[in-house]
């Protein structure tokens, strides 16, 4: 039994937070058991750990993440998508061969990714088996709640990164079967995009998805470039979402797509109808894929959007950035695109990066009665003799806080350092 005081904030949906101030929290066995103003009687006497004014709130959820990606953030990003791969992402995923190399990179990615709060998250490797091993291995040791992913990639890269069919099939069912029964990170199929796989690879990996009950993460009409390529490459199909739907991808675990930035009628009926999540990722989308996803047109057709940090697309690890980011986009939206789409509130954003993109991982993302104690507390973010409310302090953090600012993580329960 851990009791916990301070000020509490949780989203209650995406329009309103759960505000409790001067409150405590109690978690028995790494779950929530209730919320109190005045702690019950058969509580009094037990420890306390009192954090004052600050506040605590549910550690994040990052549904788009490039693993292999985190020595990248911050080069390159005067590239657009295309060139950014071939120049910079194909040739440093190419190294992942080497567990000399792989290692160190998982290792500081996974410790960078608890230090800035974030202990849910939808990964991509690499197409390398060994090393997308290691760091499933090292999620799941340290508690983490995941799915990762061994990248599938056969044409339409270079020839050091290419698979053959056999060979993709065969390694992500060593990678499925090994994996299959991990309790927090576990994998999922993850073709990289349409264009860098084959028809056949696809339907091979569709077999796999339902042998196995794993999902699906890919990217999904990022760019207008991949829209038109995927239709180049997969001819008679009607969007990029059908092709997934087609080889039987969709229909075995969560489905998530990262990006959705130019959607067909099409592509948000077919995700809707498997009830996949589409990934904001502002920060990726500004750097190197040149558009914005339309966030309330989307959830005003019943699509499921969550954020995601993108790194190395997007340049930091830390997803509450994000959430401030697609505030600030989705004005930029409105303003060129007013007839279609309409600026989200804070309360919206941080909905999207706690509970909405907690709901694949469980019951993780909220401090409600019966989820998992996955928290964080914020502190050091008020001017002197200026106090904040709890809101205020976490709007603040997200969009000028840093690492510094996260005093305490607590994950199953668990002070985490």
């Amino acid at each position: 039994m851990n009791i916990f005081h301070g000020n509490i904030l949780f989203s209650k949906n995406s329009r309103e937070l759960a505000v409790y101030e001067d409150s405590y929290l109690v978690a028995d066995h790494g779950k929530v058991e209730g919320i109190y103003a005045v702690l019950p009687e058969q509580y009094q006497g037990a420890e306390i750990t009192d954090y004052g004014s600050d506040v605590i709130i549910p550690a994040f959820s990052d549904l788009h993440v490039h693993a292999s990606q985190y020595v990248e953030r911050g080069l390159g990003m005067d590239m657009l998508l295309s060139d950014w791969l071939n120049q910079y992402t194909f040739p440093q995923e190419s190294r992942f061969a080497d567990m000399n190399y792989a290692r160190p990179i998982y290792d500081a990615f996974i410790d960078d990714m608890i230090r800035h709060g974030t202990f849910h998250a939808c990964i991509f490797a690499t197409i390398h088996r060994e090393a997308s091993s290691y760091l499933i291995r090292r999620m799941e040791e340290r508690g983490l709640y995941g799915f990762v992913g061994k990248v599938n990639m056969n044409t339409g890269a270079p020839d050091y990164l290419r698979e053959t069919v056999e060979e993709s099939l065969l390694e992500t069912e060593r990678f499925l079967d090994e994996f299959k029964d991990n309790k927090t990170a576990k994998p999922i199929i993850t073709p990289r995009f349409a264009p860098t796989c084959s028809e056949d690879l696809m339907k091979g990996l569709g077999t796999l998805s339902k042998k196995y009950h794993a999902g699906l993460q890919t990217h999904l009409v990022e760019s207008r470039w991949e829209a038109e390529e995927a239709m180049r490459r997969f001819p008679g199909y009607q969007c990029d979402t059908e092709i997934y739907e087609r080889a039987g991808l969709m229909d075995n675990g969560p489905v998530v797509g990262a990006h959705f930035i130019f959607p067909s009628e099409a592509d948000i009926r077919i995700l809707n109808r498997h009830g996949g999540f589409a990934v904001h990722c502002p920060d990726a989308t500004t750097n190197i894929i040149a558009g914005i996803m339309g966030v309330s047109a989307l959830q005003s057709q019943d699509v499921r959007v969550s954020l995601g940090t993108d790194v190395g697309g997007g340049h930091s690890l830390g997803l509450y950035t994000q959430i401030a980011r697609s505030v600030q986009l989705s004005k930029l939206k409105w303003f060129y695109e007013p007839e279609q789409n309409k600026p989200i509130a804070f309360p919206h954003a941080f909905y999207l990066a706690t509970k909405a993109g907690g709901s694949v991982f469980g019951n993780v993302g909220s401090l409600e009665k019966g989820y998992v104690f996955n928290a964080l507390v914020i502190d050091g973010m008020a001017d002197e003799n200026i106090p904040l409310t709890p809101a205020q302090t976490v709007e603040r953090f997200c969009y000028i806080g840093t690492t510094d600012n996260i005093k305490a993580r607590y994950l199953n329960g668990r002070l985490i350092g």
